[in-house]
């Protein structure tokens, strides 16, 4: 895997990784000159902080890892030495055991992400860490090119990631773990009774697609997974202000991270048979493009008054989810950049979690919480379901108020998923917003790690 190499050499740098109590100790325990080099330097291992410790010649005889106070994410100081430290190889001087190592190794791995695919200049040159001893380098390859995927996929403009375009990408995921795929397209759409996606994606020239892969034993339990595929919104005739469409490449985040998660399954080949569905669409503006105030047939047979043409995911979704759960899965999950709600919230860090299965939620949050890939738990509020009354339809798009945004958007989708499936929605921002180790700005993959990791201690052990 790029830069991690099997083996030190003679230039090879060492890093000690100390919280603030461990550096405290180990200082005392150092020369005078050292002593007063860090003095100097005012270095107090917080958490991320680096520093180099010269030795007699003027070279450098190790670095220091800040970890802070212990109770601070390893992870993400891990991933502040690629980006600080000069090309060359290194190896952590720490004694890590086997889940110590992956988080300093994914680290590492999650900050050597640089999406230069239109730079014709000034491309990035990391560093190369030595595998720690113990490291299962699978599980890490498999983490940082699931959260790659995500990434790349939400940072390409959408000139060059239409609806076809995602549609190969995930049918290049699909065979090279040998799933089977099948794309419907355009009109086929109605044929085959997803009627909700075409008609948010046939204002475009681009036409909407259903991507259906399939893999797996079938006499294993029956895992779905639903993302929302927007490659552009516009808002449609609601069209949105510029500075509301600037990122709106990122739409189709939801897609990116189902196969993301789809990819890690498929790779760690659990024990599932999984079904991915993804409806892909753009919200265009042109004479065929559907309008407020229509009314749309769906799948599962409700129909939706559109309150709002700029409130498209949930439409693509509805149908997609209503296929789903029509084969009765053990769990169904949906990712989705669906509401400014969740983010208004929680932030833009922080995925909105719903779900009909206590047990389910509980298992996915400290599933989060140990690969610190966090995600919040919020409400199904069922009386909050009448603000989607419609005077005209069985339901409307958006709600009646402005209050409860992702809630209201979370019941929708309900409405289509009935009441037997244990169901999940992850209501997630897609795209970091400002720069942080390992985490650049751009396409993010939040809760990915942490829902894979939910999926392979229910389906393949802790």
């Amino acid at each position: 895997m790029d830069h991690f190499t099997g083996r030190a050499n003679a230039k090879t740098v060492s890093i000690l990784a100390l919280t603030r109590a461990e550096f405290k100790r180990w200082k005392k325990a150092q020369a005078k000159a050292t002593q007063n080099w860090l003095d100097a330097s005012s270095f107090e291992a917080g958490a991320g902080a680096t520093i180099e410790i010269p030795a007699r010649d003027g070279s450098v005889a190790r670095i220091l890892l800040g970890l802070g106070s212990g109770s601070d994410t390893p992870l993400w100081s891990y991933a502040a030495l690629p980006g600080r430290l000069p090309k060359g190889r290194y190896q952590l001087e720490n004694e890590l055991d086997p889940e110590q190592a992956h988080i300093a190794c994914l680290g590492w791995a999650l900050a050597t992400y640089d999406f230069d695919r239109y730079k014709t200049k000034g491309h990035k040159k990391f560093p190369s860490l030595v595998w720690p001893k113990g490291v299962d380098r699978k599980a890490v390859e498999r983490e940082r090119n699931a959260v790659f995927l995500a990434r790349d996929l939400i940072n390409t403009p959408a000139a060059d990631l239409g609806p076809a375009e995602l549609a190969e990408q995930a049918s290049t995921v699909a065979l090279e773990h040998d799933a089977s795929v099948t794309v419907t397209t355009g009109e086929a759409l109605i044929a085959e009774g997803y009627p909700a996606i075409y008609a948010v994606g046939k204002g475009s020239v681009r036409e909407p697609r259903l991507v259906d892969i399939r893999w797996g034993d079938e006499a294993n339990p029956k895992l779905t997974l639903v993302g929302k595929g927007v490659v552009f919104d516009t808002g449609g005739l609601d069209l949105k202000s510029a500075a509301g469409m600037k990122l709106m490449k990122k739409d189709m985040g939801g897609a990116a991270a189902i196969l993301a998660i789809a990819q890690m399954i498929m790779d760690a080949q659990l024990p599932v048979r999984l079904r991915v569905l993804l409806p892909i669409v753009e919200n265009a503006i042109s004479g065929h493009a559907y309008r407020p105030s229509d009314v749309l047939e769906t799948r599962k047979g409700i129909t939706v008054e559109v309150g709002n043409t700029d409130a498209e995911g949930r439409l693509i979704l509805c149908d997609a989810l209503a296929e789903a759960q029509s084969e009765d899965p053990d769990l169904l999950i949906d990712f989705a950049t669906l509401t400014g709600a969740a983010r208004v919230a929680l932030g833009t860090e922080l995925p909105a979690l719903f779900s009909t299965d206590d047990e389910v939620a509980a298992a996915i949050l400290a599933a989060g919480e140990d690969c610190h890939d966090p995600m919040w738990r919020m409400p199904l509020f069922r009386p909050y379901r009448r603000h989607l009354d419609s005077k005209i339809a069985d339901i409307n798009n958006i709600a009646s108020v402005g209050q409860g945004g992702a809630i209201t958007a979370a019941l929708f989708l309900q409405e289509f998923v009935g009441k037997k499936v244990a169901w999940v929605h992850v209501d997630t921002m897609g795209y970091n917003v400002h720069a942080r180790p390992g985490r650049p700005a751009g396409g993010e993959a939040f809760g990915v790690r942490a829902m894979f990791e939910m999926l392979r201690r229910r389906y393949a052990g802790s």
